[in-house]
């Protein structure tokens, strides 16, 4: 079965760090681009960040609000993409999900064309 694990969300601090990871199993994650996404409650759900390859090098992209902050990476061996986040301020607050892109050409940072999307998990940041 072709599955798709966002995990370690948690409570932090203001100032602090997390890093999520998306692991997938049962497919090759290596080829596909992959988005990080969170939501806040009442409000649309927003790009965070992307990786896709290209021939020579491999893209990103962040959201203007957390560029300099978060750093998205990718373990080939481990199937999983990383999204480490630093730096951490309250409105970084939500439920953050990982989806991976068909089109191999462009970097998911917007939250929609996607091809499958992980369960979310949780991240706080409060005093």
């Amino acid at each position: 079965q072709l599955q798709l694990v966002a995990t370690g969300g948690g409570l932090v601090q203001p100032g602090g760090s997390l890093r999520l990871s998306c692991a997938a199993s049962g497919f090759d994650l290596d080829v596909s681009p992959v988005g990080w996404f969170r939501q806040v409650s009442g409000k649309d759900r927003e790009g965070v960040s992307c990786i896709t390859q290209t021939r020579d090098f491999v893209a990103t992209d962040y959201a203007a609000s957390v560029k300099g902050r978060f750093t998205i990476s990718r373990d080939s061996a481990k199937n999983t993409v990383y999204l480490q986040m630093d730096s951490l301020i309250p409105e970084d607050t939500g439920t953050y999900y990982c989806a991976t892109s068909g089109d191999l050409d462009s970097c998911p940072i917007k939250p929609y064309g996607l091809r499958q999307w992980a369960r979310g998990t949780l991240v706080t940041v409060s005093s």
